[in-house]
This record gives structure tokens, C-alpha cells and sequence, in this order.
């Protein structure tokens, strides 16, 4: 059994930036973000693999119940494994398109102009597989219960997507329904379940995204009480 740690709190680093430091970060991140999109074609070209190992570092920062960590990043670059992982996202996507999926959410998805034919996933040259841990394990082969685990991976793999982008790279969050092969395909413990499958690299040089928007800020917040001064 494991020994609850104490609390040791050590003091916090950190410099405070000047008005002006903060809003050109604050500003400067938010148009980057902004040019944030999910891309289904890719190019083959090689990726600097520094940059994969910086993007889940940072993931790693991301805050999560209890400081558990519930996470496991599995990186593929594999062609036969990402064959293997294509060919069973495709049969699963097959059958919701044709047989699951509601015709609500056929129409729900239609100005996207997906269907089952998963291409990124053999032509992008990585794939980082997420995975979160539904409980530990012990050194002795105990259970530890783990808390806010889809919360907490779901926070990491913003983090994710965001170092990704920042190095330049296009990625494309994708959930094939059921996922119970990446588990197989991927050899993972019990304890882990399959979060998203996110191909990573350059897009193509020929890719095309949908013509869609964002919700205007007015949409999605709301302000209760008045502004703090600064």
C-alpha cells in the first residue's frame, strides 16, 4: 500500500510581468490560437522530433486531480502500426456512418465533409495516441483510485494541442467510436482507456479546411458583477 505523502509547500516562483508584458503576451497568444485549425490532410514530411517531446513535456505541466498525472502519451510513427490503427478507425467509422450514427448527427457534421476514409492517419508522420489512466497501480499490484481523470487528461490535451500549433505544426483531434483497438493495437494496461487519436506534422501542401466560424465572444461569456480595476 502506498504512504500518503505530506504537504510541503516550498514558495512560489514567480516574477510578475508589467501591464504592457502582459497584454502583447496575452494578445500575441490569442492570434496564434486563432489560426488554430483541424487539418485532415498532411504532408509526409519528416518533424523534428524535439518538437513532439517539447509538445508533451508540456502536456505533461497541465494540472490534474490530486496531482495524479492520469495520463499516457503513446507516440506512433510506425507506418505498419498506423496501418493497422487506420484500418480499424476506418471499420469502426464505417459502421457509425452507415449504421449508428443518427441522422441528427449525419447533419450535425455534414459542413465539416468528413466520412470514414481516414487518410491522416497513415500520412501524417506521427500519431500521438492519448490515454487515461482510470486508476493506478501500486509497485505491489494494488489499485490507487485516481480522481478528475477525463477532466485532467482533457486539460493536458489542450496543452497539447496548443505546444503542437505553437511549433507550427497541424494536428487533428479525432474519436473513432468505439476505441477499444487502440488499446489491443497499442498493447496498453487494463487501467488505461483511450482518450483521442491526434495525427501530427506539416499539413499537405494542397490541404483545405471547411469554411466555418467561431462563436463570437458574446456567445460564450457572460460577465456577473462589475469589471475588477486594474
Amino acid at each position: 500500500m502506498s504512504v500518503t505523502a505530506r504537504f510541503c509547500p516550498l514558495p512560489l516562483r514567480y516574477t510578475r510581468p508589467t501591464r504592457e508584458e502582459a497584454l502583447a503576451a496575452s494578445s500575441g497568444f490569442l492570434e496564434l490560437m486563432q489560426e488554430r485549425r483541424s487539418v485532415r490532410h498532411f504532408s509526409s514530411e519528416a518533424v523534428e522530433w524535439e518538437l513532439i517531446e517539447n509538445a508533451i513535456r508540456t502536456a505533461g505541466t497541465a494540472p490534474s486531480g490530486a496531482h495524479q498525472q492520469p495520463w499516457t502519451f503513446v507516440v506512433v510513427s510506425d507506418p505498419a502500426v498506423k496501418a493497422q490503427i487506420r484500418a480499424a478507425a476506418e471499420a469502426e467509422e464505417e459502421r457509425l456512418y452507415k449504421e449508428r450514427a443518427s441522422q441528427e448527427y449525419l447533419e450535425a457534421i455534414e459542413p465539416i465533409g468528413t466520412d470514414w476514409i481516414k487518410p491522416h492517419i497513415t500520412d501524417a508522420p506521427y500519431v500521438i495516441v492519448v490515454f487515461e489512466q482510470a486508476y493506478g497501480i501500486e509497485p505491489d499490484g494494488s489499485k490507487r483510485k485516481h480522481y478528475y481523470v477525463r477532466e485532467s487528461v482533457g486539460i493536458a490535451t489542450g496543452f497539447l494541442l496548443a505546444s503542437l500549433h505553437a511549433a507550427g505544426l497541424a494536428t487533428l483531434t479525432h474519436s473513432p467510436s468505439p476505441m477499444g483497438f487502440l488499446s489491443r493495437i497499442l498493447e496498453r494496461p487494463a487501467n488505461e482507456r483511450p482518450f483521442i487519436l491526434i495525427p501530427v506534422g506539416y499539413p499537405a501542401d494542397d490541404a483545405e479546411v471547411p469554411d466555418l466560424e467561431r462563436k463570437p465572444l458574446d456567445e460564450i461569456m457572460l460577465e456577473e458583477g462589475p469589471r475588477a480595476a486594474p
